[in-house]
Protein backbone atom coordinates (compact mmCIF):
# COMPACT_ATOMS: atom_id res chain seq x y z
CA UNK A 1 0.00 0.00 0.00
CA UNK A 2 1.28 3.47 -0.94
CA UNK A 3 2.32 5.28 2.00
CA UNK A 4 2.18 9.34 1.75
CA UNK A 5 5.59 10.59 3.84
CA UNK A 6 5.91 14.28 4.47
CA UNK A 7 8.71 15.90 7.02
CA UNK A 8 6.89 18.81 8.21
CA UNK A 9 9.31 20.09 10.89
CA UNK A 10 11.88 20.45 7.84
CA UNK A 11 10.59 20.07 4.28
CA UNK A 12 9.30 23.87 3.00
CA UNK A 13 6.10 24.61 3.11
CA UNK A 14 6.16 24.62 -0.89
CA UNK A 15 8.66 23.28 -3.32
CA UNK A 16 9.53 24.19 -7.18
CA UNK A 17 8.99 20.79 -8.92
CA UNK A 18 12.39 19.03 -10.06
CA UNK A 19 10.00 17.20 -12.53
CA UNK A 20 10.29 13.58 -11.67
CA UNK A 21 7.82 10.99 -9.94
CA UNK A 22 9.84 8.97 -7.90
CA UNK A 23 8.62 4.98 -6.73
CA UNK A 24 10.28 3.61 -3.82
CA UNK A 25 9.96 0.30 -3.02
CA UNK A 26 11.67 -0.81 0.67
CA UNK A 27 10.04 -3.32 2.87
CA UNK A 28 11.65 -1.40 6.49
CA UNK A 29 9.87 1.49 7.06
CA UNK A 30 12.10 3.82 8.95
CA UNK A 31 14.37 3.41 5.21
CA UNK A 32 10.92 4.65 2.82
CA UNK A 33 10.70 7.46 5.47
CA UNK A 34 14.02 8.48 4.97
CA UNK A 35 14.75 8.26 1.50
CA UNK A 36 11.44 10.01 0.66
CA UNK A 37 11.78 12.69 3.07
CA UNK A 38 15.16 13.45 1.67
CA UNK A 39 13.78 13.32 -2.27
CA UNK A 40 10.94 15.14 -1.46
CA UNK A 41 13.20 17.86 0.03
CA UNK A 42 14.60 17.78 -3.51
CA UNK A 43 11.37 18.71 -4.98
CA UNK A 44 10.49 15.63 -6.35
CA UNK A 45 6.74 13.95 -6.26
CA UNK A 46 7.08 10.71 -4.21
CA UNK A 47 5.52 7.32 -3.75
CA UNK A 48 6.72 4.75 -1.55
CA UNK A 49 5.62 1.46 -0.93
CA UNK A 50 6.27 -1.86 1.07
CA UNK A 51 6.75 -4.72 -1.90
CA UNK A 52 6.98 -5.66 -5.22
CA UNK A 53 3.40 -6.08 -5.99
CA UNK A 54 2.07 -2.67 -4.67
CA UNK A 55 5.03 -1.35 -6.86
CA UNK A 56 3.76 -2.92 -10.41
CA UNK A 57 0.08 -1.89 -9.74
CA UNK A 58 1.56 2.25 -8.56
CA UNK A 59 3.46 1.42 -12.31
CA UNK A 60 0.69 0.50 -14.23
CA UNK A 61 -1.91 3.09 -12.52
CA UNK A 62 0.33 5.90 -13.90
CA UNK A 63 3.72 7.28 -15.14
CA UNK A 64 6.66 6.70 -12.88
CA UNK A 65 10.03 8.42 -13.88
CA UNK A 66 12.38 6.36 -12.00
CA UNK A 67 12.23 3.12 -9.69
CA UNK A 68 14.38 2.79 -6.36
CA UNK A 69 13.69 -0.41 -4.98
CA UNK A 70 15.98 -2.70 -2.21
CA UNK A 71 17.69 -5.80 -4.00
CA UNK A 72 16.18 -8.38 -0.96
CA UNK A 73 12.82 -8.15 0.02
CA UNK A 74 10.13 -10.84 0.87
CA UNK A 75 8.01 -12.75 -1.61
CA UNK A 76 9.26 -10.62 -4.64
CA UNK A 77 12.85 -9.34 -5.38
CA UNK A 78 14.60 -6.26 -6.71
CA UNK A 79 15.86 -8.04 -9.69
CA UNK A 80 11.87 -9.62 -9.96
CA UNK A 81 10.29 -6.23 -10.20
CA UNK A 82 12.87 -4.61 -12.31
CA UNK A 83 12.36 -7.62 -14.93
CA UNK A 84 8.65 -6.77 -14.72
CA UNK A 85 8.80 -3.13 -14.08
CA UNK A 86 10.66 -2.97 -17.64
CA UNK A 87 7.59 -5.00 -19.36
CA UNK A 88 5.07 -2.17 -18.39
CA UNK A 89 7.25 0.68 -19.08
CA UNK A 90 10.27 0.25 -20.55
CA UNK A 91 11.11 3.86 -20.35
CA UNK A 92 11.44 4.14 -16.67
CA UNK A 93 14.33 4.39 -15.05
CA UNK A 94 15.56 1.90 -11.86
CA UNK A 95 18.42 2.15 -9.69
CA UNK A 96 18.55 -1.06 -7.17
CA UNK A 97 20.14 -0.65 -3.73
CA UNK A 98 21.60 -3.62 -1.84
CA UNK A 99 22.99 -3.79 1.80
CA UNK A 100 24.29 -6.68 0.25
CA UNK A 101 27.36 -6.34 -2.00
CA UNK A 102 27.02 -9.23 -4.82
CA UNK A 103 28.28 -8.46 -7.90
CA UNK A 104 26.75 -11.79 -9.53
CA UNK A 105 23.50 -9.59 -8.43
CA UNK A 106 24.25 -5.78 -9.79
CA UNK A 107 25.09 -7.40 -13.59
CA UNK A 108 22.16 -8.95 -13.58
CA UNK A 109 20.31 -6.04 -12.33
CA UNK A 110 22.13 -3.41 -15.17
CA UNK A 111 21.61 -6.57 -17.67
CA UNK A 112 18.07 -6.04 -17.00
CA UNK A 113 18.36 -2.45 -17.83
CA UNK A 114 19.09 -1.12 -14.31
CA UNK A 115 20.51 2.60 -14.55
CA UNK A 116 22.57 2.41 -11.67
CA UNK A 117 23.27 0.63 -8.00
CA UNK A 118 23.71 2.33 -4.65
CA UNK A 119 24.95 0.16 -1.51
CA UNK A 120 22.96 1.02 1.72
CA UNK A 121 25.88 2.64 3.54
CA UNK A 122 25.34 5.28 6.51
CA UNK A 123 25.15 8.13 3.82
CA UNK A 124 22.58 6.57 1.18
CA UNK A 125 19.98 9.04 1.52
CA UNK A 126 22.45 11.55 -0.05
CA UNK A 127 24.02 9.44 -2.34
CA UNK A 128 20.64 8.17 -3.91
CA UNK A 129 19.90 12.23 -4.16
CA UNK A 130 22.77 12.68 -5.94
CA UNK A 131 22.36 9.51 -8.36
CA UNK A 132 18.16 10.78 -8.74
CA UNK A 133 19.07 14.24 -9.60
CA UNK A 134 21.76 12.95 -12.51
CA UNK A 135 19.56 10.47 -13.47
CA UNK A 136 16.39 12.76 -13.95
CA UNK A 137 18.40 15.48 -15.60
CA UNK A 138 19.83 13.09 -18.08
CA UNK A 139 16.31 11.59 -19.10
CA UNK A 140 14.87 15.30 -18.93
CA UNK A 141 17.62 16.35 -21.49
CA UNK A 142 17.43 13.63 -23.92
CA UNK A 143 13.98 14.23 -23.97
CA UNK A 144 14.46 17.65 -24.60
CA UNK A 145 17.23 16.75 -27.48
CA UNK A 146 15.09 14.17 -29.19
CA UNK A 147 12.13 17.60 -29.45
CA UNK A 148 15.17 19.93 -30.80
CA UNK A 149 16.11 17.37 -33.59
CA UNK A 150 12.36 16.92 -34.62
CA UNK A 151 12.02 20.38 -34.99
CA UNK A 152 15.11 20.84 -36.42
CA UNK A 153 14.13 18.43 -39.46
CA UNK A 154 11.17 20.37 -40.31
CA UNK A 155 10.29 23.56 -41.94
CA UNK A 156 8.20 25.48 -39.27
CA UNK A 157 9.29 29.50 -39.57
CA UNK A 158 7.00 31.87 -41.19
CA UNK A 159 9.69 32.14 -44.14
CA UNK A 160 9.40 28.74 -45.23
CA UNK A 161 5.74 29.49 -46.48
CA UNK A 162 6.23 30.12 -50.50
CA UNK A 163 4.39 33.14 -52.21
CA UNK A 164 4.69 36.23 -53.42
CA UNK A 165 1.14 36.57 -54.73
CA UNK A 166 -1.28 39.53 -53.41
CA UNK A 167 -3.35 36.50 -51.60
CA UNK A 168 -0.70 35.04 -49.70
CA UNK A 169 1.16 38.31 -48.58
CA UNK A 170 -2.38 39.17 -46.82
CA UNK A 171 -2.11 35.72 -45.16
CA UNK A 172 1.06 36.81 -44.07
CA UNK A 173 0.24 39.75 -43.12
CA UNK A 174 -2.75 38.07 -41.05
CA UNK A 175 -0.37 35.84 -39.58
CA UNK A 176 2.01 38.12 -38.07
CA UNK A 177 -0.65 40.07 -36.58
CA UNK A 178 -2.41 37.03 -34.81
CA UNK A 179 0.78 35.08 -33.86
CA UNK A 180 1.63 36.73 -30.68
CA UNK A 181 -2.26 36.12 -29.30
CA UNK A 182 -3.80 33.21 -27.66
CA UNK A 183 -7.23 33.28 -30.08
CA UNK A 184 -8.73 30.47 -31.69
CA UNK A 185 -7.82 30.13 -35.15
CA UNK A 186 -9.69 27.86 -38.05
CA UNK A 187 -7.98 27.71 -41.22
CA UNK A 188 -9.84 26.90 -44.47
CA UNK A 189 -8.94 26.38 -47.71
CA UNK A 190 -8.84 23.41 -50.18
CA UNK A 191 -6.84 19.79 -49.54
CA UNK A 192 -3.23 20.46 -50.18
CA UNK A 193 -2.46 24.10 -49.57
CA UNK A 194 -0.38 24.26 -46.47
CA UNK A 195 -2.88 24.43 -43.66
CA UNK A 196 -0.55 22.57 -41.48
CA UNK A 197 2.47 24.95 -42.68
CA UNK A 198 0.15 27.80 -41.86
CA UNK A 199 -0.51 26.68 -38.23
CA UNK A 200 3.10 26.06 -37.83
CA UNK A 201 3.80 29.46 -38.41
CA UNK A 202 1.09 30.38 -36.00
CA UNK A 203 2.90 28.76 -33.32
CA UNK A 204 6.20 29.09 -33.81
CA UNK A 205 5.59 32.82 -33.98
CA UNK A 206 3.62 32.87 -30.29
CA UNK A 207 4.78 33.25 -27.07
CA UNK A 208 4.01 29.33 -26.92
CA UNK A 209 6.77 28.87 -29.74
CA UNK A 210 9.41 26.80 -26.88
CA UNK A 211 6.49 24.12 -25.96
CA UNK A 212 4.72 21.21 -28.02
CA UNK A 213 3.38 21.92 -31.47
CA UNK A 214 1.08 18.71 -31.65
CA UNK A 215 -0.73 17.90 -34.83
CA UNK A 216 -4.29 15.27 -35.60
CA UNK A 217 -5.70 14.62 -38.23
CA UNK A 218 -9.55 14.03 -36.85
CA UNK A 219 -10.48 12.58 -40.22
CA UNK A 220 -8.18 9.27 -39.56
CA UNK A 221 -9.25 7.57 -36.21
CA UNK A 222 -12.36 6.57 -35.10
CA UNK A 223 -14.69 7.78 -32.63
CA UNK A 224 -12.83 6.27 -29.70
CA UNK A 225 -9.85 6.12 -30.80
CA UNK A 226 -9.82 9.93 -31.68
CA UNK A 227 -11.32 10.73 -28.35
CA UNK A 228 -8.64 8.73 -26.55
CA UNK A 229 -5.89 10.39 -28.73
CA UNK A 230 -7.16 13.59 -27.63
CA UNK A 231 -7.82 13.25 -24.17
CA UNK A 232 -6.56 10.14 -23.21
CA UNK A 233 -7.64 7.22 -21.02
CA UNK A 234 -7.31 5.19 -18.03
CA UNK A 235 -6.99 2.02 -17.73
CA UNK A 236 -10.00 -0.44 -18.49
CA UNK A 237 -11.37 1.99 -20.16
CA UNK A 238 -11.84 -0.24 -23.43
CA UNK A 239 -10.30 -3.49 -24.84
CA UNK A 240 -6.69 -3.44 -24.77
CA UNK A 241 -6.30 -0.35 -22.52
CA UNK A 242 -4.09 -2.08 -20.52
CA UNK A 243 -2.26 1.22 -18.67
CA UNK A 244 -2.95 4.69 -17.87
CA UNK A 245 -2.09 7.22 -21.19
CA UNK A 246 -1.75 11.02 -21.37
CA UNK A 247 -3.56 12.28 -24.17
CA UNK A 248 -2.49 14.81 -27.04
CA UNK A 249 -3.57 17.65 -25.20
CA UNK A 250 -1.82 16.90 -22.13
CA UNK A 251 0.87 16.33 -24.45
CA UNK A 252 0.70 19.31 -26.01
CA UNK A 253 0.36 21.31 -22.19
CA UNK A 254 1.60 24.87 -22.38
CA UNK A 255 2.20 24.49 -26.90
CA UNK A 256 -0.22 24.63 -29.29
CA UNK A 257 -2.74 21.77 -30.82
CA UNK A 258 -3.73 21.32 -34.70
CA UNK A 259 -6.92 19.63 -35.13
CA UNK A 260 -7.22 18.86 -39.15
CA UNK A 261 -9.91 18.04 -40.88
CA UNK A 262 -12.25 19.09 -37.64
CA UNK A 263 -15.38 18.62 -39.76
CA UNK A 264 -15.08 14.58 -39.46
CA UNK A 265 -14.93 14.92 -35.62
CA UNK A 266 -18.07 13.13 -34.65
CA UNK A 267 -20.99 14.90 -32.01
CA UNK A 268 -19.97 13.06 -28.89
CA UNK A 269 -15.75 14.46 -29.35
CA UNK A 270 -17.18 17.84 -30.58
CA UNK A 271 -19.02 18.00 -26.89
CA UNK A 272 -15.89 17.25 -25.39
CA UNK A 273 -13.76 19.96 -27.19
CA UNK A 274 -16.07 22.44 -26.54
CA UNK A 275 -15.79 22.07 -22.98
CA UNK A 276 -12.06 22.09 -23.25
CA UNK A 277 -12.69 25.60 -25.19
CA UNK A 278 -15.05 26.99 -22.81
CA UNK A 279 -13.64 25.40 -19.65
CA UNK A 280 -9.94 25.21 -20.67
CA UNK A 281 -10.92 21.06 -18.39
CA UNK A 282 -11.63 17.56 -19.80
CA UNK A 283 -11.11 14.05 -18.52
CA UNK A 284 -9.89 11.54 -19.90
CA UNK A 285 -11.94 8.14 -21.26
CA UNK A 286 -13.17 6.17 -18.89
CA UNK A 287 -11.81 8.70 -15.90
CA UNK A 288 -13.81 11.15 -13.45
CA UNK A 289 -10.95 13.87 -12.31
CA UNK A 290 -10.69 17.32 -14.04
CA UNK A 291 -7.82 17.65 -16.33
CA UNK A 292 -6.71 21.54 -16.78
CA UNK A 293 -5.74 22.23 -20.42
CA UNK A 294 -3.25 25.15 -21.00
CA UNK A 295 -3.06 25.10 -24.80
CA UNK A 296 -3.89 27.00 -28.05
CA UNK A 297 -6.35 25.49 -30.40
CA UNK A 298 -6.09 26.07 -34.47
CA UNK A 299 -8.10 23.69 -36.48
CA UNK A 300 -8.61 23.57 -40.11
CA UNK A 301 -10.54 22.15 -42.33
CA UNK A 302 -11.27 21.89 -46.29
CA UNK A 303 -15.26 21.53 -45.60
CA UNK A 304 -18.08 24.29 -45.53
CA UNK A 305 -18.66 23.91 -41.54
CA UNK A 306 -21.40 26.98 -41.78
CA UNK A 307 -23.01 24.58 -44.40
CA UNK A 308 -22.79 21.72 -41.66
CA UNK A 309 -23.87 23.49 -39.13
CA UNK A 310 -27.46 24.44 -40.98
CA UNK A 311 -27.94 20.63 -41.87
CA UNK A 312 -27.25 19.77 -38.09
CA UNK A 313 -23.65 17.67 -38.99
CA UNK A 314 -21.91 20.34 -36.87
CA UNK A 315 -22.15 21.91 -33.71
CA UNK A 316 -23.00 25.44 -33.65
CA UNK A 317 -21.90 26.50 -30.38
CA UNK A 318 -18.12 24.91 -31.25
CA UNK A 319 -18.43 26.32 -34.94
CA UNK A 320 -18.82 30.22 -33.04
CA UNK A 321 -15.31 29.19 -30.31
CA UNK A 322 -13.26 27.69 -33.27
CA UNK A 323 -13.75 30.42 -35.77
CA UNK A 324 -12.66 33.17 -33.53
CA UNK A 325 -10.28 33.92 -36.23
CA UNK A 326 -10.31 32.51 -39.71
CA UNK A 327 -7.40 32.24 -42.08
CA UNK A 328 -8.24 31.58 -45.82
CA UNK A 329 -5.66 29.70 -47.47
CA UNK A 330 -6.68 30.40 -51.94
CA UNK A 331 -6.18 27.64 -54.07
CA UNK A 332 -3.06 27.12 -56.19
CA UNK A 333 -4.80 27.93 -59.40
CA UNK A 334 -5.90 31.06 -58.20
CA UNK A 335 -2.42 32.44 -56.75
CA UNK A 336 -0.30 31.55 -60.42
CA UNK A 337 1.81 34.01 -60.16
CA UNK A 338 3.29 31.23 -56.99
CA UNK A 339 3.68 28.56 -59.14
CA UNK A 340 7.25 29.21 -60.54
CA UNK A 341 8.92 29.65 -56.89
CA UNK A 342 7.34 26.96 -55.85
CA UNK A 343 8.42 24.87 -58.05
CA UNK A 344 12.01 25.99 -58.21
CA UNK A 345 12.09 25.66 -54.44
CA UNK A 346 11.17 21.73 -54.50
CA UNK A 347 13.19 20.99 -57.53
CA UNK A 348 15.75 22.81 -55.23
CA UNK A 349 15.38 20.57 -52.37
CA UNK A 350 14.50 17.10 -54.14
CA UNK A 351 18.18 17.79 -56.30
CA UNK A 352 19.82 18.24 -52.81
CA UNK A 353 17.88 15.52 -51.56
CA UNK A 354 19.05 13.36 -54.35
CA UNK A 355 22.20 14.20 -54.88
CA UNK A 356 21.26 15.18 -58.82
CA UNK A 357 22.64 18.29 -60.63
CA UNK A 358 19.73 20.09 -61.59
CA UNK A 359 19.56 23.57 -61.49
CA UNK A 360 15.94 24.37 -62.65
CA UNK A 361 13.32 24.01 -64.92
CA UNK A 362 13.07 24.72 -68.25
CA UNK A 363 11.22 27.59 -69.47
CA UNK A 364 8.95 25.06 -71.74
CA UNK A 365 8.74 22.84 -68.86
CA UNK A 366 7.37 25.69 -66.52
CA UNK A 367 5.20 26.98 -69.05
CA UNK A 368 3.39 23.37 -69.02
CA UNK A 369 3.21 24.02 -64.75
CA UNK A 370 1.94 27.51 -65.23
CA UNK A 371 -1.21 26.41 -67.38
CA UNK A 372 -2.41 23.09 -65.40
CA UNK A 373 -4.46 23.96 -63.24
CA UNK A 374 -3.51 21.75 -60.00
CA UNK A 375 -6.89 19.82 -58.32
CA UNK A 376 -4.15 19.08 -55.88
CA UNK A 377 -2.74 21.92 -55.02
CA UNK A 378 0.93 22.52 -53.68
CA UNK A 379 0.66 19.00 -52.80
CA UNK A 380 0.33 17.57 -55.91
CA UNK A 381 2.76 19.97 -57.15
CA UNK A 382 5.35 19.10 -54.74
CA UNK A 383 4.46 15.34 -56.06
CA UNK A 384 5.14 16.11 -59.86
CA UNK A 385 7.86 18.31 -59.38
CA UNK A 386 9.85 14.98 -57.14
CA UNK A 387 8.87 12.98 -60.10
CA UNK A 388 10.14 15.14 -62.26
CA UNK A 389 13.50 15.42 -60.42
CA UNK A 390 14.08 11.57 -60.12
CA UNK A 391 13.05 11.00 -63.67
CA UNK A 392 14.92 14.27 -65.12
CA UNK A 393 19.11 13.61 -66.80
CA UNK A 394 19.12 16.70 -68.08
CA UNK A 395 20.97 19.72 -66.09
CA UNK A 396 17.36 21.39 -66.04
CA UNK A 397 14.10 19.65 -65.93
CA UNK A 398 12.66 19.09 -69.35
CA UNK A 399 8.73 18.66 -70.29
CA UNK A 400 8.88 15.51 -70.62
CA UNK A 401 9.57 14.55 -67.02
CA UNK A 402 6.50 15.91 -66.53
CA UNK A 403 4.40 13.94 -68.51
CA UNK A 404 1.65 13.46 -65.66
CA UNK A 405 1.28 17.17 -65.54
CA UNK A 406 1.22 17.33 -69.86
CA UNK A 407 -1.23 14.57 -70.03
CA UNK A 408 -3.88 16.54 -68.24
CA UNK A 409 -3.61 19.99 -70.16
CA UNK A 410 -6.09 20.97 -72.10
CA UNK A 411 -5.49 21.14 -75.55
CA UNK A 412 -2.64 24.36 -76.45
CA UNK A 413 -4.32 27.60 -77.57
CA UNK A 414 -4.39 28.93 -81.01
CA UNK A 415 -0.92 30.87 -81.84
CA UNK A 416 -0.92 34.40 -83.44
CA UNK A 417 0.86 35.26 -86.68
CA UNK A 418 4.99 35.45 -85.50
CA UNK A 419 5.51 39.45 -85.78
CA UNK A 420 7.69 40.62 -88.44
CA UNK A 421 11.94 40.48 -87.74
CA UNK A 422 13.04 43.96 -86.50
CA UNK A 423 9.54 44.69 -85.83
CA UNK A 424 9.85 47.45 -82.52
CA UNK A 425 8.40 46.15 -79.54
CA UNK A 426 6.41 49.58 -79.18
CA UNK A 427 4.55 48.95 -82.61
CA UNK A 428 3.41 45.16 -81.93
CA UNK A 429 1.33 44.97 -78.42
CA UNK A 430 -2.04 45.24 -79.30
CA UNK A 431 -1.45 43.92 -82.85
CA UNK A 432 -2.12 40.06 -82.39
CA UNK A 433 1.56 39.57 -81.13
CA UNK A 434 2.30 36.33 -79.79
CA UNK A 435 4.94 36.77 -77.63
CA UNK A 436 5.50 33.06 -76.76
CA UNK A 437 5.69 32.28 -80.71
CA UNK A 438 8.10 35.04 -81.69
CA UNK A 439 10.51 34.19 -78.44
CA UNK A 440 9.88 30.23 -80.13
CA UNK A 441 10.95 31.77 -83.75
CA UNK A 442 14.09 32.98 -82.49
CA UNK A 443 14.94 29.70 -80.83
CA UNK A 444 14.62 27.96 -83.78
CA UNK A 445 16.76 29.97 -86.02
CA UNK A 446 19.50 29.90 -82.99
CA UNK A 447 19.44 25.94 -83.05
CA UNK A 448 19.56 25.48 -87.31
CA UNK A 449 22.44 27.92 -87.08
CA UNK A 450 24.63 26.01 -84.35
CA UNK A 451 23.70 22.63 -86.56
CA UNK A 452 24.91 24.52 -89.44
CA UNK A 453 28.33 25.95 -87.82
CA UNK A 454 28.79 22.26 -86.57
CA UNK A 455 28.13 20.38 -90.00
CA UNK A 456 25.18 18.89 -88.66
CA UNK A 457 27.01 17.55 -85.46
CA UNK A 458 24.54 17.29 -82.96
CA UNK A 459 27.44 17.41 -79.81
CA UNK A 460 29.40 20.14 -81.09
CA UNK A 461 26.17 22.25 -81.61
CA UNK A 462 24.94 22.01 -78.47
CA UNK A 463 28.62 22.67 -77.13
CA UNK A 464 28.13 26.16 -79.46
CA UNK A 465 24.84 26.65 -77.29
CA UNK A 466 25.60 26.30 -73.68
CA UNK A 467 23.00 22.91 -73.63
CA UNK A 468 23.23 19.92 -72.94
CA UNK A 469 23.00 16.86 -75.82
CA UNK A 470 19.45 15.50 -73.96
CA UNK A 471 18.28 19.21 -73.98
CA UNK A 472 19.70 20.00 -77.48
CA UNK A 473 17.69 16.87 -78.59
CA UNK A 474 14.44 17.64 -77.48
CA UNK A 475 14.66 21.31 -79.00
CA UNK A 476 15.27 19.91 -82.61
CA UNK A 477 12.54 16.86 -82.02
CA UNK A 478 10.21 20.55 -81.43
CA UNK A 479 11.30 21.98 -84.10
CA UNK A 480 11.82 19.37 -86.62
CA UNK A 481 15.34 20.33 -87.06
CA UNK A 482 17.46 17.74 -88.95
Amino acid sequence: MAEQVWDTAQAPAALPAAGGHVLIVDDEPSMRQMLSIALRREGYRVTAVEDGQSALEVLEAGEVDLLITDVRMPEMSGVELLRRAKGIDPAVSVIMMTAYGSKETVLEALRLGATDYVEKTTNVKDELALRVRKELDRKRLQQENVLLKRTLQTSHQFSNIIGASSAMLSVFQLIETIAPTSSTVLITGESGTGKELVARAIHFNSARRDRPFVALNCGALSETLLDSELFGHVRGAFTGADTNKKGLIEVAEKGTIFLDEIGEMSPLVQVKLLRVLQERKFRRLGGTDEVDADIRIITATNRDLSKMVDEGRFRQDLYYRINVINVHLPPLRERADDIPLLAEHFAATFARQMNKPIGGISREAMALLRRYQWPGNIRELENAIERAVALERASVIMPESLSVVSGRLPAEPPVAPAAAAGAEPADLLGTGFDLEQHVQHIEREYIAEALRRAGGVKVRAAELLGMSFRSFRYYTKKYNLK
